[in-house]
Formats: structure tokens, sequence, C-alpha cells
């Protein structure tokens, strides 16, 4: 069968292979989806680790790890879980390492800010909310980061964090509880 075949034909099988190969990164895909997901993947290290040098470093890291990984990916969802799975790791080993250690209050600019309202009344209510993010465990903080400052499905954050996608709904309500628990009940 294949002796049959000349290389024009080769060439066509190889170019039906083209839809795996569309989202193998190149250095101009790479630096746009460095573009599109750095902040975002920078900001949720800063709120799992607490610590905006050791997100510098871990982002960093992070993207290495991508790129070394070398993989193919279905679709951009595909390629930003992956990369935002890669960050979740590096941060629990470094959590692991006891590198990372959670100030009681951890205030950024990542955090969105109320617009044209009394500023002092939003950086408290920032430093509230960066301290109530402080006391959570870093799974729950990552939970929520990722469902609400990154607006990811249930299914993705299961699939950053490795855990069933089943739970994933309960585990989330039960963090969203917490944290307006530690809020004093404030939405």
């Amino acid at each position: 069968m294949f002796g049959d075949m000349t290389y024009t034909d080769a060439s066509r099988i190889e170019a039906v292979d083209e839809s795996r190969v569309s989202f193998v990164m190149d250095e101009d895909t790479f630096r746009a989806f460095y573009d599109r997901t750095a902040r975002g993947v920078w900001a949720y290290l800063v709120r799992v680790t607490g610590d905006r040098q050791m997100a510098d470093d871990l982002l960093q890291e992070a993207f290495y790890r991508f790129l070394r990984a070398d993989a193919t990916y279905d679709s951009e969802v595909h390629r930003r879980n992956s990369l935002y799975r890669i960050a979740t790791n590096l941060a629990r080993d470094a959590r692991r390492r006891n590198l990372i250690r959670i100030p009681a209050s951890v205030v950024g600019d990542d955090i969105e800010r109320v617009a044209g309202g009394d500023h002092a009344a939003a950086t408290e209510r920032q430093t509230e909310v960066s301290r109530a993010m402080s006391r959570l465990k870093p799974r729950e903080r990552a939970m929520l980061w990722l469902a609400y400052a990154e607006g990811a499905t249930h299914r993705e954050i299961a699939e950053v964090l490795d855990v069933s996608p089943d739970s994933m709904k309960s585990l989330l309500f039960r963090a969203r509880r917490k944290m307006a628990s530690l809020l004093g009940g404030h939405q």
C-alpha cells in the first residue's frame, strides 16, 4: 500500500495531521500566549503563595517547564490549563520545601479596585480580602482564584488542581463558605 505512494501523497498525509501541529508552540505563538496568560498566572501565584517575588520566580519556572514539555495541545483552553497546572504544582512544591510563608496580610494590585469610589474603603476591603485569602488553605485559594479571577469552569479547575471533576462543585462551595465566614459574612 505505502509502496505505491508518491512524495506528493505522503505530504498530503502529513498535511492532514496539521490540525494537531497548529497548537505546537513556535516563537510568535509563544509570545502571544505569554502576553495573554502571564499576568493572570502571576496574579494566581501571588494569591496562592502570598509572595510577589516567589510568584515572579515560579512564573518564570512555569513557562520554562511548559515550553520544555514540548506537548501538543487539543485547544487553547487545554494549553492554558496545562500552564496553570504546572504553576500549581510548582507552588505546591515550594510550600512543601517551606519556601512559602503566607504573611498575615497580602495586599496586592491584582484585586479588583472599586472604580470612582472611596479609595480608603476600597483599600480596606482589599486588605480584608487579602487577610481572608491568606487564612485559606492553598487549594482553597487556588480554587477561588481560578473560579472568580480567571473565570475557569469547574472542569478546568479540577484539571488544574488534579481533583475529581465530580467533587469540584462541593469543594468550591466549601471554599466560598469559608471565605465568607472569614470576611464576617460580607459578600
